[in-house]
């Protein structure tokens, strides 16, 4: 989407989130945007903790709930936007509280949208190792990765076989040879341990065609 309000409103679909998607959801729009900050404290990525000491603060909405049981809707997820985009700009919670406290939804929508400047539509939104997120958010996002990666692969054999439903991460390990690693799985959890995972594959595989050509 090229506009970015009604890129941004299209998250309101998905809501409710839990506390751990709200935060990995916020983190990914802030990633995607062209917003550079200006101070250490505004470069750290919104999470769990960081939400609920807003919403002590008054910064954020109570969510509905509470504990596991809380969640929190398209509001919170412009509150912790607008927050995290002040911050990048050097403002205090201080003048943040006054500013928010004096925003109706309509304007804090707007002035959100305007400063991101670059907002992916839900189905583009990269997480990339942040959340094994559930719900809807996970039926969009694992619809991204279907498209990115397609669902097909290969059984034993070299037999084609279809994968289970899902996200799956398709890691290139030398020319003509990839590996598929499903996103709940243990080894497919962070990047790096991908790339650990294709590197002894590619090792094998240099292995054993090395022994071949003997």
């Amino acid at each position: 989407m090229n506009d970015p309000l009604l890129a941004l409103r299209e998250y309101a679909k998905l809501a409710p989130w839990n506390i751990r998607d709200l935060a990995a959801l916020s983190g990914g729009i802030l990633d995607a945007s062209a917003v550079t900050p200006i101070n250490a404290a505004a470069q750290s990525r919104p999470s769990d903790r960081t939400i609920r000491f807003y919403v002590t603060r008054h910064l954020m909405s109570a969510p509905d709930g509470r504990g596991t049981a809380a969640t929190y809707g398209y509001r919170h997820l412009l509150q912790l936007l607008a927050i995290k985009l002040r911050q990048m700009e050097g403002a205090t919670l201080t003048s943040i509280t006054r500013e928010l406290s004096e925003s109706p939804g309509d304007v804090l929508e707007k002035r959100v949208a305007t400063a991101l400047g670059s907002v992916p539509a839900p189905d583009e939104l990269d997480l990339g190792d942040l959340i094994s997120p559930r719900g809807r958010v996970a039926r969009v996002l694992a619809g991204r990765h279907a498209r990115l990666n397609g669902r097909t692969g290969q059984a034993a054999g070299g037999q084609p076989a279809v994968l289970e439903p899902g996200a799956w991460y398709r890691v290139g390990v030398g020319e003509g040879a990839e590996i598929a690693l499903r996103y709940d799985h243990p080894a497919a959890r962070t990047a790096q341990i991908r790339q650990r995972v294709a590197d002894a594959v590619a090792r094998a595989l240099r292995e054993t065609t090395a022994e071949g050509e003997r």
